[in-house]
């Protein structure tokens, strides 16, 4: 699978978009429903991604890479959107990791790794030295996706309503 992993602005009618279809997915599975358009607006208006901009954060969107192009995509015409992925910085040294996300079609070809290593180097670029996250119990999948990324298992460091377990990595 080719892709090409860049920058966006939060906000757009395109982030918009992934970002619906990333909570729809995310609260579908934790309601064990189809999650209502309701209860997705909901919950990007608990969580707004606006910090996921320049300079405090990054939005990235994995779009599909169509024609020929060098490594992932590479100077590529981009295609569909396939996944997202957002930082925040927590503090000076500190990011967080927020929005990791692949569309069900492209799921299990190594996306979600790109999109964590492209928002690791976008921490870094934002002077981080440490990526936490948070995710739930229920999604299995990241868990194990962390665990192979270096990420450990801490104590929480924030008491939000949807987190059951925290990570962290020294980025450098």
């Amino acid at each position: 699978m080719n892709w090409n992993i860049a920058p966006a602005s939060v906000g757009t009618a395109e982030a918009d978009a992934v970002l619906r279809a990333y909570i729809d997915d995310i609260a579908g599975r934790y309601y064990g429903r189809p999650a209502t358009p309701e209860e997705i607006d909901t919950a990007l208006a608990e969580s707004p991604s606006d910090d996921l901009a320049p300079p405090h954060g990054a939005f990235l969107l994995a779009r599909e890479a169509n024609g020929t192009g060098g490594a992932n995509g590479a100077n590529s015409t981009a295609g569909a959107v396939l996944g997202c992925v957002g930082v925040r910085l927590l503090s000076a040294k500190t990011a967080e990791l927020k929005r990791v996300w692949v569309t069900p079609a492209a799921r299990g070809r190594g996306l979600g790794s790109a999109l964590i290593g492209a928002a690791e180097h976008a921490a870094l670029d934002l002077g981080a030295t440490t990526m936490r996250l948070d995710t739930r119990t229920d999604l299995v999948e990241a868990r194990r996706l962390y665990g192979r990324h270096g990420y450990a298992e801490i104590p929480p460091y924030h008491h939000g309503k949807y987190a059951d377990h925290w990570f962290e990595k020294r980025l450098a």
